[in-house]
This record gives structure tokens, sequence and C-alpha cells, in this order.
């Protein structure tokens, strides 16, 4: 699942959902924001109930929203989460205050949650970890996203988003939408894995502006091009989802082959 599409047989939301199959587990990454994630894998010939593990990026309704439609078709995938993305509420202020959690009752699956409060080893090569770092400045689109923890209404600090990365040699790294910023997590991987990224994908929470709202300038988004081609000059990128289609083609001046987009029905083997 993705917002964006080029197959007609398939379904289309602002949502995130990725298969993946890696030493013969089966990983969803992220559920979209309804169950729709569900009939595109009907159609693309993937079986919810076969999916061993599933990873939730962060609290945010387009990531977590199909969550409870695959709990009660799936009875066996463990759950890779951040507790504090349950424990809060989300809201966003952009076109008005509205929320972004979800409403459902999840204690009686609490037994297959696996929760990540900091770097974890999950074994056969699969890391996963919190992703705040201010090494590098953080999306500028942040500034419309609150939580109430239960200390108040307060903006966003993104303590509940994690990021997870694949391999034992070479690594792929899902960013999920990348609130602390798609370098900080690159950072934060060379930190804790010390294994060099071959991919990432994900989105990079890099929004185009609007008629009322600026956020990266091309400068700003030229020294974040710059930035990822030196100091990842081996890694493939590949992005959707939050990074706007301006935003992209900015990117990609520098960038050149080493980003690409995915998008609803993208298939890669690697």
């Amino acid at each position: 699942m993705d917002n964006r599409v080029q197959d007609v047989n398939l379904e289309t939301e602002h949502g995130l959902s990725i298969y993946l199959e890696y030493e013969g587990q089966k990983w969803l990454l992220d559920t979209g924001a309804s169950d729709l994630f569900i009939k595109n894998a009907i159609t693309l010939g993937v079986v919810i109930k076969d999916i061993d593990y599933v990873f939730i990026s962060h609290g945010h309704s387009d990531h977590i929203g199909g969550l409870p439609a695959f709990l009660k078709m799936n009875t066996k995938a463990k759950i890779v989460i951040s507790d504090r993305a349950l424990s809060q509420k989300f809201f966003s202020i952009n076109d008005g205050l509205h929320n972004l959690g979800i409403k459902f009752n999840f204690s009686p699956y609490l037994d297959r949650f696996i929760y990540v409060c900091d770097f974890m080893d999950l074994g056969e090569g699969v890391y996963a970890f919190p992703t705040m770092n201010d090494k590098y400045p953080l999306p500028k689109g942040n500034k419309f996203l609150y939580k109430d923890n239960g200390l108040g209404f307060q903006s966003d600090d993104f303590d509940h988003e994690l990021a997870i990365c694949f391999g034992k040699t070479n690594l792929l790294v899902f960013t999920g939408c990348a609130h602390n910023g798609v370098l900080n997590i690159l950072d934060l991987v060379k930190t804790d894995v010390s294994l060099p990224v071959a991919l990432l994908i994900g989105g990079f929470h890099l929004l185009d502006p609007t008629d009322v709202e600026f956020f990266e300038k091309n400068d700003e988004l030229d020294k974040i091009s710059q930035s990822l081609y030196e100091e990842n000059p081996e890694t493939c990128l590949y992005t959707g989802h939050c990074t706007g289609m301006h935003t992209y083609r900015r990117l990609k001046m520098i960038l050149g082959d080493h980003l690409n987009p995915f998008y609803t029905g993208f298939t890669l083997q690697i």
C-alpha cells in the first residue's frame, strides 16, 4: 500500500504497507490506514495468515490503521512496535485539528507484541531501534503533528517511531515516515549495526509546498541530497508515501540513479 498506484487492479490510500520475505520469514512493514492492504495482498498473491512478523514504525493511523484487520485474519504473527505507539494519542493540526490515532482494544493480542524501547537484536540479522536523533535537522512537516501522553497537548517528538533493518553483511533499512529524519536514521544504523546499508526504503516526510505552507526550500533539499550522496555512496534509496513529488524530483537532481520511487504494486528482488 502506498499513496500512489500504477495498476488499476490495486487499491490506494494515504497509507504505507510493505510485504518483505527475508531468511524464510514473512514480514509486513506497517499496515496502511485500513484493511485495503489485505485486498491488495489477495490480488498480489500474498497470504496474510502466513505472515510471521508485523513491524509498526509509529503510532499514526496511516501506518497502524490496518493492524486490527490483520490481527483478525492472522493468529500467529508477532507485532514489533514501540509501547509508546499505543500509550499516547496523536493529532494533526493541518487543515484543522484531527485525530491520527486509532480506536481498538489490543488487550486480547498483547501476548503477541514485542516492545522495542532501545536498540534490539531480533535475531537472524534483524535489528529494530528508536529513531530519535538530532544530529541533522528534523523534517519541517513535523510542525503540524502533536500528541497527548497524559500530560496534555504537546508537539510530537516521535519517541514512538522505530526503524528496522535486515541483513547479515549488507542492510535493508525501512524508515516508515522518517519523522526523525532519514539522515538521522542512517547515522543510528552506522552507530548501532556497523554494516553497510545497501538499500533504504520508506517515506522521508519531506512535503511539497502548498499555496499557504512552505517546508524545506530547494537549497535545504539540495543539502539533504548532498549529505545522502556523500555519506552513503553505496546506498540505493526508494521512497514514496510522505515524500512529495516536487521534493522527489529535486532530490533526484543530485542523487540520480541512487534514488527511485516506489508505489502500490512495486516489487523488488535483492
